[in-house]
């Protein structure tokens, strides 16, 4: 890709998407009881509209993977993130639980696409050398709206209604997708592109044991956190300021995870990497439960979730290695992985509740995922093992 003047400010454009998808996609949880109690229903039920965009990134990303391989880049995410502006904007609108709940699902479709092909699309743009840091640029919108952008659509939510929470990311994925427009360079499609050489990666086990890890093991993670401001509203007297600083720590914890997790993952691999993270994420998860209780505590606990989220590090170096040339299909698929894991635990957490386990039962629930999310792991290390692939790890490409 050429030189373009406006290269710093076309992969800003890109990291604002990745701030509003980010912004978007958990303030959803943590303003959870406010919809819950305007819309009339429990909050297991508003567990499902967290559950309905996880849904719809996993469905979404094989999709749109393979329908833009071979379309020009910088039209393709303009189109992925306006659609999300727009499907953000109608469940800000629209009245009702069931309409809620289709939009949030019609606005997890895109999200996988974009963020993969944003990361590639960044990377591609500057010269080799220098490639990591388009990627941490983008991926740096999703730190910062944890950081945020989540604990202002909180603050909007709980001030002026929870509408306003799924309002303020919809703007700005508008105007991220104007951005990209107006700022990206104007390449054409790649024209080698095989949609088909995508979607092998769904028949590669290697790739599929390692997405089938983010999707459990992360379950535990997303099983604590959706029901994280509900549980500290319903067993402690917290300031009015408690909910939007344990979002924030939430975020300052997962940008501080994802440095030790790189430093981690060069020092002891894809693999020990992960084991160890998934032992850290279950041992958060246990003091979670404990906390349930005192808004100090789950404060705490917030921040320590966060530092466990630096696992997907380790997993999307791994999918690299095994990925060949569907590294788009790999890279929107993980983000698939971590929004089923978004679906099944809020899931499984909210039955424990409906059943009357109380709130540390969702700290409980995680702790379980966490362990299973480990035999994965052994699984899939035990596959490239037993069947030629790859066990050796590739620390330069952390």
């Amino acid at each position: 890709m050429p030189p373009q003047p406006n290269l710093k400010l076309a992969i800003l454009a890109l990291g604002l998407g990745a701030f509003a998808i980010g912004t978007s996609e958990f303030a959803a949880m943590g303003l959870l009881p406010w919809y819950a109690n305007d819309l009339g229903i429990t909050e297991p039920q508003a567990g499902h509209v967290v559950s309905a965009y996880a849904l719809g990134v996993v469905v979404g990303a094989p999709i749109t993977s393979i329908l833009g391989a071979r379309l020009p880049r910088r039209r393709y995410l303009a189109a992925l993130i306006a659609a999300y502006g727009v499907m953000n904007l109608l469940a800000a609108v629209l009245p009702g639980y069931g309409t809620l709940v289709v939009t949030r699902f019609l606005a997890g479709l895109p999200h996988g696409g974009f963020l993969g092909v944003a990361m590639l699309f960044a990377a591609d743009a500057l010269p080799r050398e220098q490639r990591a840091k388009g990627v941490t640029q983008v991926l740096l919108g999703l730190t910062v709206a944890n950081i945020a952008g989540v604990p202002l659509a909180g603050v909007l939510g709980q001030g002026f209604g929870w509408r306003w929470g799924f309002a303020l990311p919809g703007v700005l994925a508008l105007l991220a997708g104007w951005l990209i427009l107006r700022l990206a360079p104007r390449v054409g499609a790649a024209k080698d592109a095989r949609p088909l050489d995508e979607l092998k990666a769904l028949g590669n086990p290697a790739v599929m044991l390692i997405l089938l890890v983010g999707a459990i093991g992360f379950g535990g993670l997303f099983a604590v956190y959706s029901y994280l401001s509900a549980a500290m509203l319903a067993t402690t007297q917290p300031p009015g300021w408690a909910v939007p600083a344990m979002l924030s720590a939430f975020g300052i914890g997962g940008t501080l995870g994802s440095i030790l997790a790189a430093r981690l993952t060069i020092r002891f691999g894809t693999w020990g990497a992960a084991l160890r993270l998934m032992v850290f994420m279950a041992l958060t998860q246990g003091f979670a439960a404990y906390a349930v209780g005192s808004w100090g505590l789950m404060l705490a606990s917030s921040f320590l979730l966060g530092l466990g989220s630096g696992m997907v590090v380790p997993l999307q170096t791994r999918l690299m290695d095994v990925a060949g040339r569907a590294q788009s299909m790999a890279a929107a698929m993980n983000h698939a992985a971590f929004n089923a894991a978004n679906a099944l635990g809020p899931w499984l957490a909210g039955l424990a509740l409906t059943a009357g386990w109380g709130w540390r039962s969702s700290g409980l629930v995680a702790v379980a995922l966490s362990i299973a999310g480990m035999l994965a792991l052994g699984l899939a290390w035990w596959h490239a093992r037993n069947t030629g692939g790859t066990v050796q790890d590739h620390p330069a490409r952390v």
